[in-house]
């Protein structure tokens, strides 16, 4: 894979050293007759293009991935998952269509904030973004498989080095809307008014933000989430204010609903590809985002729009209280796992921080995008630096979780019809002590998973079932969970910072060395660490601190993103001149 993605870039890279030096032409007319159309410089018009096209190529390729994962386990190698090809090729393209925007300027500066490469060749800021978020993407494929031969397979999301592929892809749309400004600066006709069809594109450039900002709550989609549940309502928060707030800064009126509106198109026709006929692999939901929108676009009424950064923190805090209220409504309605009251205490003490400080970024990108002068460096750093560690504290706060001692379930099966071949049951379980699991835990279920995905297989590889409580301390099971086959099914127990787990069927695994564990009739089993269950395929043969040291330079990789993009849209708003500060503006009219 890494040999056929390094000779595809030589040939790209023969291909901009013959544009650079004037021997071709044909791209430059191929990024200038777009750019006709679109009234954007070529250097904007043809990456677009190609980012467009490629991005929803590796969404529908991640969330294939992750929906194998869910109904298969792991892969037998990189090459064996055919949805890495969809990633690989979405985020390589994503990579050439930064690259694109470098490589194209010829006789030009394209506008005031271009970064000198050599002594003629200037490139957009926008372009450089883009490029590096596509590279810190591609960087992740190779550190994946050198994570997965040191630790083993970590058959979860949020992995160190999925995070970066998943990552990269979702912040890039930053570096798409800041190349778009700076083509907004420098168009052909620059006395002709933008169209409609510019309006959307943009629409649809915040509404690519939205997903890629949300593809960080995907294992919360299926139902397997592997973390505490409190993550979910901050990950929807953070994802709603950083997109929603910018977007309704710039687009104008009803802005946030047309956004709202294509990012659920966009994850509706993944999802029905994935979890329909054509994949037939488990199905999953995604979060609606329409309360959050409906918050924002009422608070845009008050006066205090006029100051973005302070409006977007006041939306950050609405969208972290009512909206989320209102979102909660559709999770209680469509996802496996419902929000219960008893979450909301922390529920709220991690999203609010986390959608006010969303909202203030939010609020900057908006004030940048409209062309608005931001806060005085010293300002606006110092709050990018708070928004970063509010959401590491968060995120700290919501890795924190206890494992009960001396804490078993004795579970009793009884047979139900077998489905396709697979031994199927239901469980009667007892809980030691009695009082383990408050009266409104975030979940107590049974998950069977990685049964093999296809219609003939029950829930296509994913099995969930709520267990219903008869009394302190007893639970039942509502449907029947597979025990048998390749299904790994598992006792979850989730209740405030309690997250733990016991096997109740795992298959004899040669691979990894592991024996069956065996559906009994009637068994007794501790409780564990649930990452020791779901995450068995991983290894623990190393030394303590490799680990934690692997993790920072992972980190350090994602500090470093962050700060180019803020770089760069502090440079834009620096290098370009700004308009009086005034209302967001309102959709264009003009076809």
């Amino acid at each position: 894979m890494t040999g056929a993605a390094g000779v595809l870039a030589l040939v790209l890279l023969w291909i901009g050293y013959l544009h650079r030096n004037r021997r071709i032409t044909w791209l430059q007319a191929v990024a200038d007759r777009l750019g006709t159309y679109f009234n954007q410089p070529g250097w904007v018009a043809l990456p677009l293009a190609l980012f467009l096209a490629t991005i929803l190529t590796a969404l529908l390729g991640f969330i294939w991935d992750v929906s194998l994962h869910v109904g298969k386990g792991r892969d037998a190698g990189p090459l064996a998952n055919p949805a890495h090809y969809f990633i690989l090729v979405g985020l390589f393209f994503l990579f050439m269509a930064g690259m694109a925007a470098i490589v194209l300027p010829l006789d030009e500066k394209p506008g005031p904030a271009a970064v000198r490469i050599t002594r003629t060749w200037y490139a957009p800021v926008g372009g450089i973004l883009l490029a590096g978020a596509g590279l810190y993407a591609l960087i992740g494929f190779p550190l994946d498989d050198v994570w997965h031969r040191i630790f083993g397979q970590d058959v979860t999301l949020w992995g160190p080095t999925h995070l970066m592929l998943i990552g990269g892809a979702g912040l890039s749309l930053i570096g798409v809307l800041l190349l778009e400004f700076e083509g907004r600066h420098n168009r052909p006709r620059p006395d002709e008014p933008d169209s409609r069809r510019m309006w959307l594109l943009r629409s649809f450039a915040f509404g690519g933000l939205l997903i890629g900002l949300s593809v960080f709550q995907v294992e919360f989609d299926f139902g397997v989430q592997q973390f505490r549940m409190v993550f979910q309502p901050m990950l929807i928060v953070a994802a709603a204010t950083v997109s929603l707030v910018a977007a309704r800064l710039v687009l104008g009126r009803f802005s946030t609903l047309v956004v709202v509106g294509f990012a659920v198109v966009v994850r509706t026709i993944v999802a029905l590809l994935v979890g329909g006929p054509i994949i037939d692999a488990p199905r999953n939901v995604f979060p609606l985002y329409l309360g959050i929108a409906l918050v924002v676009e009422v608070l845009a009424l008050l006066p205090l729009v006029r100051r973005p950064v302070l409006w977007g923190a006041l939306c950050g805090l609405a969208a972290a209280t009512v909206g989320l209220w209102l979102e909660s409504l559709w999770v209680d309605a469509m996802f496996v796992n419902p929000w219960p009251a008893s979450i909301w205490p922390e529920l709220l003490a991690m999203s609010v921080p986390v959608g006010v400080a969303g909202g203030v970024i939010g609020g900057m990108l908006g004030t940048v995008l409209r062309g608005e002068p931001l806060p005085r460096p010293a300002v606006r750093r110092t709050l990018v630096v708070a928004a970063v560690l509010i959401v590491g504290a968060a995120v700290a706060n919501g890795l924190a979780h206890t494992v009960p001692e001396n804490a078993t379930a004795t579970v009793t099966l009884t047979e139900a019809p077998q489905q396709n071949g697979e031994r199927m049951v239901f469980a009667d379980v007892r809980l030691t002590p009695a009082d383990l699991v408050s009266d409104d835990p975030e979940w107590l279920e049974i998950l069977g998973w990685q049964g093999g995905v296809g219609s003939e297989s029950p829930g296509r590889g994913l099995v969930v079932d709520r267990l219903e409580r008869v009394e302190a301390g007893h639970y039942v099971s509502t449907a029947p969970v597979p025990v048998s086959g390749s299904w790994k099914t598992v006792l979850r127990v989730q209740d405030g910072r309690m997250h733990t787990a016991l096997p109740v069927f795992m298959p004899a695994d040669p691979g990894i060395n592991a024996e069956e564990v065996p559906a009994l009739n009637t068994f007794t089993r501790p409780f564990v660490p649930e990452i020791t269950v779901l995450q068995r395929e991983r290894s623990f043969d190393y030394p303590s601190w490799l680990f934690g040291a692997a993790s920072l330079v992972v980190l350090a990789c994602s500090l470093i993103l962050v700060a180019a993009l803020s770089w760069g849209a502090g440079r834009i708003n620096d290098r370009y001149p700004h308009t009086t500060r005034s209302a967001p503006a309102e959709p264009v009219a003009s076809a």
